[in-house]
């Protein structure tokens, strides 16, 4: 975990193995890039499982009961009781007890 945007883990959340959370990048313009630092927040909501090697990019909230696919790339916003994966992660199906 790389915090200087805040981060907020709620609940009986699962992180697989080899994941990185980061709140932090640079700008995109070359001339500010060794200058800037941007943060920004991460919440992870109460029963999320983060399968391994997934990486969670700053200004998301990922919802309560999602799971983040192995590998992911999770960019954008996570609805809650979604099943994401790929890179960058997309919603491959709602998920809920069966």
């Amino acid at each position: 975990m790389y915090d200087l945007g805040g981060l907020t883990i709620k609940d009986d959340v699962m992180i697989g193995p080899n994941v990185s959370i980061l709140t932090t990048g640079h700008p995109v313009n070359p001339s500010q890039r060794r200058s800037i630092t941007i943060g920004n927040p991460i919440v992870i909501e109460r029963n999320v499982w983060i399968a391994a090697g997934a990486t969670i990019i700053g200004g998301v909230t990922i919802g309560e009961n999602s799971v983040i696919a192995a590998g992911s790339v999770v960019t954008k916003d996570v609805p809650q009781n979604s099943l994401v994966g790929g890179t960058p992660a997309r919603v491959i199906r709602s998920i809920g007890d069966k």
